[in-house]
């Protein structure tokens, strides 16, 4: 997938995750500020009006660029955490001009290296820690195989990985106020990392169709 596909598959997500704000909203309300699906809305809708420009060649700088806009247009902790995972994972591939399923996983274990480093969440505190750890492991077992295959499997085990989240009590934010009554409710920000996976994954198949 070579940087013009790869910018319009991420208007595809831009445009699925905007659509997912209400979803967002009322998983937030139950355990947090209830602003996170503004804040995803925002964040990509501005990344939307990004990918109207037409990219150049390298994917790196075109993931980096997306964690730029939505760091600076999201706000909060969820503009920061978001901003960093496409940003960090964005510069590991600068240079590169074709996403294959090895370079996705280098991007998803970059990113969560540095969101882990950032915000300090580990596996097992209630955040989209939990999806991403679960999408950057997966794509490490499958990176022999194409992208367009890979894919849906990556965005299953982050949304297994959201799911999880469900039994946790969270360590971080509003909800860790919760204690075990935050226990039963999915975490917004893990839901929303296993959403972007799974546009990924439906916006490939309908680009290969």
């Amino acid at each position: 997938m070579n940087a013009s596909e790869l910018s319009r598959l991420m208007h595809f997500v831009a445009r699925h995750m905007i659509a997912s704000e209400a979803q967002l909203t009322d998983l937030d309300r139950a355990t947090g500020d209830g602003d996170h699906g503004t804040g995803m809305q925002r964040g990509f809708s501005a990344v939307e009006i990004l990918l109207t420009q037409e990219p150049g060649d390298d994917i790196g700088i075109l993931l980096t660029d997306i964690g730029s806009k939505l760091m600076s247009s999201m706000g909060g902790a969820s503009g920061a955490i978001f901003g960093t995972l496409f940003r960090a994972g964005g510069k590991s591939l600068s240079g590169e001009q074709v996403l294959t399923t090895p370079l996705l996983a280098r991007f998803l274990r970059s990113g969560l290296e540095a969101v882990s480093q950032r915000g300090g969440a580990r596996p097992g505190d209630k955040t989209m820690v939990d999806a991403l750890v679960a999408a950057a492991d997966a794509a490490q077992l499958l990176i022999s195989e194409p992208l367009y295959d890979a894919l849906p499997k990556i965005a299953q085990a982050a949304r297994s990985g959201s799911e999880q989240t469900r039994q946790m009590v969270a360590k971080f934010g509003r909800a860790r106020a919760l204690g075990e009554r935050a226990i039963g409710h999915l975490d917004p920000g893990a839901v929303s990392m296993s959403l972007i996976l799974m546009f990924m994954a439906e916006g490939i198949k309908r680009q290969e169709e």
